[in-house]
């Protein structure tokens, strides 16, 4: 467990580096070296994780979504939690910017971003299947062109935000989106129950937890080990 939970330290570790060379650098001109000494890790231990730069920043894809919020009587208030916990994690948690800004990159040679968004955009169809399975939405409601408006709508006033007052305002912001687009979907009973307050985003963080997207099979006790078996790369 103790070599489990190295592994998963150090592939965080690795992922941190890699975010902060590729918000200062861009993703086309960050090298691995630099993120290696940013991270102060061996090459083995960052092959071990990931197998390319392409692939550290699929991780910071995944890091994104990776939280885990109490669960709500209603579906609807859960996609409001999310959206409003990812505002607050865009303005404090580095990773987190660093994947928006590089699913944002056109600039980024070689790196397929879509990834990023069908990950954010599955992720809101599923709430939303339920929410309509539950009769929260109403019944003209597409779950996933909603789900494609809602990223796409997120993701541009989160730009406007960061131009403007480098996001000092984005968990207003999105509020003021939810309040626009709510009521073209839910139901108005469930509507009137739901918090859309500014400081929700916060309340729902600290209620959940920070899950790593590498507690599963692929970081194991093996990672220190076979790290050391690819060091030569």
């Amino acid at each position: 467990m103790a070599r489990q939970e190295r592994a998963i330290r150090t592939r965080r570790t690795i992922l941190d580096a890699a975010a902060a060379v590729f918000d200062e650098r861009g993703y086309t001109s960050a090298t691995i070296g630099e993120i290696l000494g940013r991270a102060g890790v061996t090459k083995g231990a960052l092959y071990f994780h990931f197998g390319s730069k392409e692939e550290l920043a699929l991780g910071i894809f995944e890091e994104q979504l990776a939280v885990t919020l109490p669960p709500q009587s209603s579906k609807l208030q859960e996609l409001v939690d999310s959206g409003l916990v990812l505002a607050l994690r865009l303005c404090t948690d580095p990773l987190v910017r660093a994947s928006v800004g590089l699913a944002l990159d056109q600039g980024a040679l070689g790196l397929d971003r879509t990834p990023a968004f069908r990950m954010w955009i599955d992720q809101i169809t599923r709430t939303l299947a339920e929410a309509k399975a539950r009769g929260e939405l109403l019944p003209h409601v597409e779950v996933a062109e909603t789900a494609e408006l809602l990223v796409g709508s997120f993701s541009g006033v989160q730009l406007l935000s960061q131009l403007r007052c480098q996001r000092q305002d984005l968990e207003q912001r999105v509020v003021v989106l939810f309040q626009h687009m709510l009521p073209g979907i839910a139901v108005p009973a469930v509507l009137a129950r739901l918090d859309i307050s500014a400081d929700r985003g916060r309340r729902a963080l600290d209620a959940g937890r920070l899950e790593p997207a590498t507690g599963k099979a692929a970081v194991d006790a093996e990672a220190d080990r076979r790290a050391g078996e690819v060091a030569g790369r």
